[in-house]
């Protein structure tokens, strides 16, 4: 009996030890839990000319994903950052409609560290690239015509009254959320701010020279860490010159 007592008593023992040492650390089991999360496997890849689409699975679940365009293969498993999700999508580059599709900033064959909110493009089937320098885009402005380095400078000024400004597109998103998401620069800048976004209904072409009318909106969060500190929304179109 006595023997049988010092056996269930080592059993209970080693058993709460063991407890010990898991909940040792709660913050890092945290931790590794949430990293955990942003995980999925690829099953299947389509390729865009601009958007990489893939089919996952992620906690048991099947699901579209798209990322910048990237090599990508049934098998391999990527940790990601922040996820946009889309219903009734259509891409024009695959002509193709998912009811339900999740935009991620960043993927990764490892995990990634924790990202800081940024000012992220919306996702959309898009033509062009925006100029890494202002500099890159020259735009002759007559005496007194307004900027866009002008815009960012008097932000708050400027969300409270129309205003007009013109500018050559770098880059235009199409039909997301119902509206055309397009980047103006001209070749000015404000504490490295130079490219101006304007969601409209206007259609233009990268490499345009257009002239949009509208007010402000700052610092607008769509979510998914899709931040804007400085936006035209619902712009309307004064100008366009088809380059």
């Amino acid at each position: 009996m006595h023997k049988l007592r010092l056996i269930a008593f080592i059993v209970l023992a080693t058993f709460v030890a063991s407890s010990c040492v898991q909940n040792k650390n709660p913050q890092q089991a945290q931790s590794v839990a949430q990293a955990n999360q942003n995980v999925f496997e690829v099953t299947e890849v389509v390729q865009g000319s601009t958007y990489t689409y893939l089919n996952v699975k992620e906690n048991m679940a099947d699901r579209w994903v798209a990322v910048s365009h990237q090599e990508a293969k049934p098998g391999d498993v990527f940790y990601y950052d922040e996820a946009l999700q889309m219903t009734n999508f259509h891409s024009k580059e695959i002509d193709r409609t998912f009811d339900v599709i999740y935009f991620v900033n960043q993927i990764s064959k490892t995990p990634l560290s924790q990202q800081q909110p940024m000012a992220a493009e919306m996702p959309a089937g898009h033509s062009g690239k925006v100029a890494a320098k202002s500099a890159e885009v020259e735009l002759e402005k007559a005496e007194g015509e307004l900027t866009v380095s002008e815009v960012f400078a008097k932000r708050a000024e400027f969300s409270n009254q129309e205003f007009e400004i013109r500018g050559v597109v770098v880059k235009v998103n199409e039909q997301v959320m119902g509206k055309n998401w397009v980047h103006i620069q001209d070749g000015t800048s404000s504490e490295g701010k130079f490219d101006l976004t304007i969601t409209t209904q206007a259609e233009v072409e990268v490499g345009d020279e257009v002239t949009f009318k509208g007010k402000l909106t700052l610092e607008k969060d769509f979510g998914a860490g899709y931040f804007y500190d400085v936006i035209m929304e619902d712009g309307t179109l004064v100008t366009k010159k088809v380059s």
